[in-house]
């Protein structure tokens, strides 16, 4: 599934193309993806103006005076602006066409995507109760460790846990944790504030890193351009079981961590 930086490489490559254009229509070639797709989408956002494309967490939000699209990529799904008289392809489900004679496109072939509506002054239930995003300022080590306190789960899965700070997927939560020296192992509660204080750096160090690469290409992601991103060739551990961990030369280990295959080098992270 796109992590927070293919979701935020999207929302940028989209945003030039759509904030300030007014929704001309919606074609829905089906009536659902992941969910239902609420009949707002069809009868309200067509003559809304887009005043902005905000991320939040892995959702995209097209803003408006009314309400928000809520975009979720799913496993398989793409964003891309295209002519209006551009062929329809299989598994393009979604049009929404702009003033200027573009119109932005959703493709998914696994359907587990999603297009949902945000009315104005509310938070759509999927988006409440998340944590800060890694970026903001909010997300610091004193955060981490007040937040850690009396929990006995590996911190891997805390670093993980949306409701602590969200879009810190798998793949990135092991290579913050690597920059950082910790064991994925290890119990969150157990964890120092100084300790804390270099994964914060490192998640944001390797989130930044990976959003001017273009993101982690695997699997099915590639740019609204239809560019890959690059950032899969800089990875440290993940993906690379029983490999010489390039800082040591030592094998690095594998395990299943709260159900998600994880790698990390035993000798660096403590």
């Amino acid at each position: 599934m796109p992590e927070l930086p293919e979701v935020e490489t999207t929302r940028r490559g989209l945003a030039p193309h759509l904030e300030g254009r007014r929704v001309h229509g919606v074609i829905l070639r089906r009536p659902d993806l992941r969910w239902p797709i609420p009949e707002e989408i069809g009868a309200l956002l067509p003559g809304q103006a887009i005043d902005g494309v905000r991320r939040r967490a892995k959702y995209l939000l097209l803003d408006t005076a009314i309400g928000s699209a809520v975009l979720h990529l799913g496993m398989s799904g793409s964003l891309r602006v295209l002519p209006g008289d551009t062929p329809v392809r299989a598994h393009d489900h979604v049009d929404i066409s702009l003033d200027n004679g573009r119109l932005l496109r959703f493709n998914d072939p696994r359907r587990f995507g999603s297009l949902l509506w945000q009315p104005a002054g509310e938070t759509h239930t999927l988006l409440a109760g998340l944590g800060p995003e890694p970026l903001d300022a909010a997300f610091d080590g004193d955060y981490l460790f007040e937040r850690s306190r009396g929990r006995t789960a590996p911190v891997k899965t805390f670093l993980m846990d949306q409701g602590i700070v969200v879009g810190v997927g798998n793949i990135y939560a092991a290579e913050s944790l690597f920059m950082a020296g910790i064991s994925p192992l290890r119990e969150a509660g157990r964890i120092s504030r100084e300790r804390y204080q270099r994964l914060a750096t490192a998640v944001k160090q390797i989130l930044g890193h990976a959003i001017t690469r273009g993101g982690t290409t695997l699997r099915d992601f590639i740019n609204p351009d239809g560019a890959p991103g690059y950032f899969e060739q800089e990875l440290l551990v993940y993906g690379r079981e029983d490999q010489p961990c390039r800082q040591c030369g030592r094998p690095l280990r594998h395990a299943t961590i709260g159900q998600r295959a994880s790698v990390w080098c035993s000798y660096c992270q403590r």
